[in-house]
């Protein structure tokens, strides 16, 4: 069996300031044939090599073309995207004939022309490939499922968890469809079902938890092959932006339909119970610093540069100052300039440092602070999702009343404790700490959070989704109205 895998991914936030270019990729690496040799440990390469082992103990052949990744941003250059895409196609015909095709994308991803840059690539690769070969897609959760990708590809999954711990697992589920797909042991059909909702629904906690797990109790009986839940992303504005619930069935498109129908209004019903509780910014400063345990690990879900945002805003660190708060650790700001200024300055060296707000409205207003330059690294890095994430250099500076931020040169969220504690902070001594994370942060930090808080901030990542600025999307979804179902229905 000759299987074609590729990888092209990046989250797009259409509301970000900034586009994503080729540079954006190059920061990861841009690969072609060698990202499961030469990025194993990284996003471009750590599916690939997954593929690559799978196939090996089988005595499969993988053909490795592309693989790119970017942070996410503002939607991609038209000409980059047409290149990989291109490039992509081209090692493609190369290739053939193959039996099945494996490609590692996002979901979300935006382009300049392109609103479903992934269904455009999948259909391509069907109309080179034909109709007898296996398409198999796997995507972050954070999808827009689209018609586009459901007509061109034979098998779709998504991840299940958030934060996104099971990548390699659903790696391996998507391999197993396709080898049995090609050796004609089964024959998947995709039906899909839209709750006509946006949000964001960590799987950590009730009652998400269990509803994921029944997800997969579901997989492996009675025909159904799999069974994914794509969250949909809330910052990008398309016309499917939105949950989807999507089951593979061997053959049995009307019980696909029926469960997919089933899952969405189970999902539905739970729909305020998952819902994070949010207070202002103030309460819970003001709440975490009367905190008797500590740290109270906080998250700047408006300003995550996983989502898209620029890492850069000052809300947080504003109001904290302006409310007389200290010992408090926070990170990553994305900030080039003054980052240049404290490795001229070096370690040790006092200086009036502006921090923050560059990147427009969305960022706040920069703040000045005397600092003092505590730790410096070049080309650092840090792991999240079982991969390793460049920051390029990361500084620590400390200012007045023990407040601690981690400055970066490359934008990114925060993920572990190590990215705070290897640059000497001790988080266990620090009241407040604040991650500019949305949730991926979580599994890292929950073993030594005394609470947990997700903070409404302003940003390009903002989670308040009832007022979410569409101009492309339809208005008519939960949060912003009660009943979409009844909206649509004409019964408002």
């Amino acid at each position: 069996m000759r299987i074609f895998a590729a990888t092209l991914a990046t989250e797009t936030n259409t509301f970000a300031v900034v586009p994503t270019g080729r540079a954006d990729f190059e920061v990861y690496g841009v690969y072609r044939g060698d990202a499961s040799r030469k990025a194993a440990d990284g996003f471009c390469g750590a599916q690939l090599g997954q593929l690559q082992r799978l196939a090996a103990a089988d005595g499969h052949e993988v053909i490795e073309s592309l693989a790119a990744f970017a942070q996410p941003a503002g939607p991609t250059l038209q000409n980059v995207y047409e290149e990989f895409r291109a490039q992509i196609l081209e090692d493609l015909r190369a290739a053939l004939p193959v039996d099945a095709v494996q490609l590692y994308l996002h979901g979300a991803m935006v382009a300049e022309g392109y609103d479903d840059c992934e269904g455009d690539l999948i259909r391509h690769v069907r109309e080179i490939v034909g109709a007898g070969v296996h398409i198999g897609a796997e995507l972050d959760l954070h999808c827009h499922f689209t018609e586009r990708m459901r007509i061109n590809a034979d098998a779709i999954i998504c991840f299940k968890e958030y934060p996104h711990t099971d990548i390699l697992d659903r790696a391996r589920e998507l391999y197993r469809i396709a080898v049995d797909h090609v050796g004609s042991n089964i024959k998947p059909v995709t039906a899909v079902h839209d709750p006509r909702m946006v949000g964001l629904w960590p799987t950590t906690s009730e009652p998400m938890r269990s509803f994921v797990q029944r997800m997969k109790d579901l997989e492996g009986r009675d025909g159904v092959l799999s069974v994914s839940l794509g969250h949909g992303f809330p910052m990008g504005d398309v016309a499917d932006s939105g949950a989807r619930f999507w089951v593979i069935t061997d053959g049995d498109a009307a019980k696909a339909e029926a469960l997919a129908r089933q899952l969405g209004q189970e999902f539905w019903d739970m729909r305020e119970a998952c819902s994070t509780p949010r207070g202002s910014v103030a309460q819970a400063l003001d709440r975490a610093n009367r905190s008797t345990r500590h740290p109270v690990v906080l998250a700047d879900t408006g300003d995550n540069a996983g989502g898209g945002a620029m890492g850069d805003s000052t809300f947080v660190l504003r109001a904290l100052l302006d409310a007389g708060i200290g010992n408090a650790a926070l990170a990553l700001y994305w900030d080039l300039g003054a980052v240049h200024l404290c490795r001229s300055a070096g370690v040790g060296a006092t200086l009036d440092l502006r921090v923050g707000g560059k990147c427009g409205p969305l960022s706040g207003d920069p703040v000045d602070l005397r600092v003092v330059v505590r730790a410096i690294r070049e080309n650092h890095t840090q792991a999240g999702l079982g991969s390793l994430h460049p920051l390029g250099t990361v500084v620590r500076v400390e200012a007045a009343n023990g407040i601690d931020l981690l400055l970066c040169t490359i934008r990114s969220q925060v993920f572990v404790p190590e990215l705070f504690t290897d640059l000497g902070i001790e988080l266990t001594k620090k009241q407040i700490v604040v991650v500019k994370s949305n949730q991926h942060f979580h599994q890292g930090f929950a073993p030594i959070a005394a609470e947990i808080v997700y903070l409404p901030t302003p940003g390009s990542s903002s989670t308040d989704f009832a007022n979410m600025p569409y101009r492309v999307r339809s208005l008519n979804y939960w949060p912003r109205v009660e009943d979409p179902f009844a909206v649509e229905a004409g019964r408002n």
